[in-house]
Formats: structure tokens, sequence, C-alpha cells
């Protein structure tokens, strides 16, 4: 079983933020797989989606924690399944990568992404595989601003494209595995 745990604020008011691109690329992995992902579970404090890819169980996960409790949910997921950080994929925002662009990672700290902190403090490892999408540095104003704040329509159009090429790099990951995904998708866009 792999668990994919998509990193974002829960609520209207953080709908189409920028911190909330994990939560829409598992959207958009519910979406291609035809099932629900919005399947409230108390004890893992998330929004889940059940989902079989490639042969594989995958489970989609949403915390409900909001961001900075992210770990809590992660943590109940893989003890109640027993599964290990080998089998877990972290996606969230960051900051200092350019808008649009991925990087998957098998091991590294959190680079200052909270939500990634905290699952890996909870986890006890840095060796979590994570898919960071690039929403690019405030051009002004404080990070935190330009994390909650919303995309212009230009910006949009570029995410689209990234949370598709996410959600394909999500696929290569439980397909092929981490290597042949950060082989790939590790790339600049086109």
């Amino acid at each position: 079983m792999k668990l994919v745990v998509g990193l974002g604020n829960p609520g209207r008011r953080y709908e189409g933020t920028r911190h909330n691109v994990g939560f829409d690329v598992v959207a958009e992995l519910a979406r291609r797989w035809k099932t629900d992902a919005n399947a409230y579970d108390k004890k893992f404090e998330a929004a889940l989606g059940d989902a079989t890819f490639g042969g594989e169980r995958v489970l989609l996960i949403r915390p409900l924690t909001f961001m900075n409790l992210s770990g809590a949910s992660a943590q109940a997921a893989s003890r109640f399944y027993k599964t290990g950080p080998a089998d877990m994929l972290v996606i969230c925002d960051d900051l200092d990568l350019p808008l649009g662009r991925l990087r998957l990672r098998a091991t590294g700290s959190a680079g200052g992404q909270k939500g990634l902190a905290d699952i890996l403090t909870r986890m006890g490892t840095n060796d979590i595989a994570r898919l960071r999408v690039g929403i690019d540095k405030p051009p002004r104003g404080t990070a935190t601003e330009w994390v909650l704040s919303r995309y212009s329509p230009e910006e949009r159009e570029v995410m689209e494209a990234a949370i598709g090429r996410a959600a394909d790099a999500v696929e290569c990951w439980i397909k092929e595995g981490l290597e042949p995904a950060m082989n790939r998708f590790n790339q600049k866009a086109d």
C-alpha cells in the first residue's frame, strides 16, 4: 500500500491558494482514478480516498489539521496500515522553486515547509519522499501572505499544467519507483 499525502489547509477560505497545491494534486489524482477523496476519517483527521493504481492500493490523504500539524494524519495512517516511510509520498508547495517547477526527493530537510517538517518529526525520519511544487518567491510582503494568496489568471494556467505533471509524477512513483520519477520529473517544465 502507498500513502500519498497532499498538504494544504482545510476550508473554503484556503481553496485555490498557493499553500494548497498538495490538496490540488490529490484532487487531480482522485479525478483521474474516479474515486472520492473527500471521505472524512476522524481517526486520521483527514479526508481520504482509497484507490488502486498500477496494481497498487493507494490511500490519498488530505490532512485537515491545518498545514503545521499535518504529521498527525500521516503518522496515524502509517501506523494503522502498517506502512513504512518508503511507502509515503508527501506533496507540498515550495517558495524556492519557480512557479510550476517540480522537484522530487527521497530524503532531506523540510526546507522551511512546516507541514513537511511536522511529518518528518512525527515519522522520526527525513527519509520520506517528497514532491515539491514551485509557487515562486513573493514579490513583496511576507511569505505567509504569499502562500495564502491566490494565483493570477496567468499563474493559474501555469499551475494547472504543473498539477497535471505532479499527478503524472505520483503515478510514475507508484508504478516505477522514485528514481525513474525523479529522472523524468525533476527536469525544467517545457
